[in-house]
């Protein structure tokens, strides 16, 4: 019997093939683009600088009653007038005064409050946050912003998600009032921009960072996952425990598809001559390399590309 080819055939599938090979390679760069265009559309966190050390840091006078704790570094600056330090511990963090530190991380503060209050609103929001579920993004309110109970903060899986709250005037928590963190949201991404004064009342459980124009206060009890920075007034504490928040470091969406389509095997070669089954007994073995099992998978791949367009020719030729 002679077997006959037919170059015509061959030259379809060729042709097929090429279109195939084409749309995979339009759709990897498709992703990519996504990725980074997602990433692009992220909101930028307000750049600390120098004031990223501090947990407490203010403008005209920092005042303390009874046992604060502090995780992070205290400052104030022009007036540098510190009391109530005889009751502070710190946990981690020293104490600046109005030394070169503070006056830098005053510079950078001003810098970080231009940023907050110039970030692009997502969506206003009413001046009573308790009961809301909010997801990354800029929350303005025109005027007051208060929490008279709980609000949760859902980064959706996304550690590096960036929430800021704009509010016109003062911010006011309620007595056992919570931010409660969800998702992956980080304390060190969260940001509240006070156009005048914030106080945290007693028992609040506080996250994030409060960026005010003028002065802080954290009453009786008040927790802090954040920092207290005051850009034109005084910081006033009574028996609080301030964590000044730090980020774990998350790898963007494009490096991440990077970082996988260039890695090596996970298996380099399987075990070769007898193995042991752990009961006495022992099975044959093979060597092939882990570039062996890429290889004819994808060599796999491609030829069901092929046998899908040629069937599907063939179909249409009949």
């Amino acid at each position: 019997m002679t077997l006959f080819t037919s170059s015509r055939g061959a030259g379809r599938t060729r042709a097929a093939v090429a279109p195939a090979a084409t749309l995979v390679a339009m759709t990897s760069v498709g992703l990519l683009i996504a990725l980074a265009g997602s990433a692009q559309a992220a909101t930028p966190a307000p750049p600390l600088g120098t004031a990223d050390s501090f947990a407490v840091l203010g403008q005209s006078a920092v005042t303390n009653t009874g046992p604060t704790t502090l995780s992070g570094d205290l400052g104030s600056y022009p007036t540098t007038t510190i009391t109530g330090t005889g009751s502070v511990v710190f946990a981690s963090g020293v104490n600046h005064a109005g030394d070169a530190v503070t006056q830098g991380a005053q510079t950078d503060l001003t810098t970080a409050y231009n940023a907050a209050a110039g970030a692009g609103s997502t969506a206003p929001i009413t001046a009573d946050l308790a009961g809301k579920t909010l997801i990354p993004g800029v929350y303005t309110a025109s005027s007051s912003m208060g929490l008279s109970g709980e609000v949760t903060l859902d980064a959706g899986g996304d550690p590096s998600a960036v929430f800021i709250f704009q509010a016109g005037s003062t911010l006011t928590t309620a007595p056992g009032s919570r931010v409660t963190l969800t998702g992956g949201t980080q304390a060190c991404n969260v940001f509240w921009q006070v156009g005048s004064s914030a106080t945290l009342d007693t028992n609040s459980v506080f996250r994030g960072t409060v960026l005010a124009m003028t002065s802080i206060t954290a009453n009786t009890g008040a927790t802090i996952e954040g920092r207290l920075l005051a850009r034109g007034g005084a910081v006033t504490l009574d028996t609080n425990t301030i964590t000044r928040p730090s980020c774990v470091t998350v790898p963007t969406a494009a490096a991440t598809v990077a970082a996988a389509a260039t890695a090596a095997p996970q298996v380099t070669a399987v075990p070769s001559g007898p193995v042991s089954a752990g009961d006495g007994s022992t099975a044959p073995g093979t060597t092939t390399s882990g570039a062996g099992y890429l290889g004819a998978g994808a060599a796999i791949v491609a030829l069901s590309i092929a046998a899908f367009f040629v069937a599907r020719r063939r179909r249409v030729d009949l």
